[in-house]
């Protein structure tokens, strides 16, 4: 399989603290990728890094053979590396479809579009209703984002992430807050993201992260313990002493 994404021997440090230490990571096409780790390890340091938030002291990141270690948060987006946050980034008195649609609209290159102007685009409308639809928030395409159940509110802005295209989705603890039946419903939508589109999430969630990925790279106090398919994560040792415990993930 080929790797879309990958970093080099990628550091950053704060002062003495080494927050990246030579972290080389590759997530393949269409991988469903989990990085896990106890609080502190770096996972959203990491996550900074690979989107450009954050600088790295050394080390590289590569997107599909390019190397964009010094480019903007802006062209990596352009480039098709997409991302959510911990905390909702959305406008809470728009509706999804809006909201959408004008994600659609800027990876159009057509910003400056506003919804009356938009409310005209209608292959702008339906592309947004479609990956509505995909991600089962059609039923609520018309409410005011701020009135959604907060797990509706988290694949919203998935749904923001993939109208730009991705080639690569980071998504930081998307079921962070969320209520457990809602993020089982969170967790199968993503599971029936297209191939086209690779996902690396940072999850806390053990039983969400076991169900989900196919591959999980274990982080400790910025360094890489081990990577490899669940079934070899949950026998490892090293992650049970770490971050697992004795839980027994099958």
């Amino acid at each position: 399989m080929a790797v879309v994404l990958e970093t080099r021997n990628l550091m950053k440090h704060f002062g003495a603290l080494a927050v990246a230490n030579d972290v080389s990571l590759t997530v393949e096409q269409g991988a469903r990728h989990a990085l896990i780790g106890p609080n502190g390890a770096g996972k959203t340091t990491l996550v900074n890094l690979l989107t450009g938030a954050l600088a790295p002291n050394a080390g590289h990141v590569i997107l599909e053979g390019v190397d964009i270690t010094g480019e903007p948060q802006h062209r990596r987006v352009a480039r098709g590396l997409a991302r959510t946050f911990q905390v909702n980034q959305l406008f809470p008195g728009m509706t999804p479809l809006e909201s959408v649609a004008l994600s659609v609209a800027q990876q159009r290159g057509a910003t400056g579009h506003w919804w009356p102007r938009l409310a005209r685009d209608g292959e702008a409308i339906n592309e947004a209703a479609e990956l509505l639809d995909r991600l089962r928030l059609l039923d609520c395409a018309h409410k005011p984002t701020k009135t959604l159940p907060y797990g509706r509110q988290r694949m919203l802005e998935i749904a923001l992430a993939l109208a730009l295209h991705p080639r690569v989705l980071l998504l930081d603890e998307p079921a962070a807050g969320v209520p457990e039946d809602e993020s089982v419903e969170l967790y199968a939508s993503l599971a029936e993201l297209p191939q086209t589109v690779a996902v690396l999430l940072i999850e806390h969630d053990m039983d969400l992260v076991f169900r989900f990925a196919r591959h999980i790279t274990v982080l400790v106090a910025g360094s890489i313990l081990v990577e490899g398919s669940p079934e070899e994560i949950s026998a490892d040792a090293r992650v049970r002493e770490v971050y697992l415990g004795e839980a027994d993930h099958g």
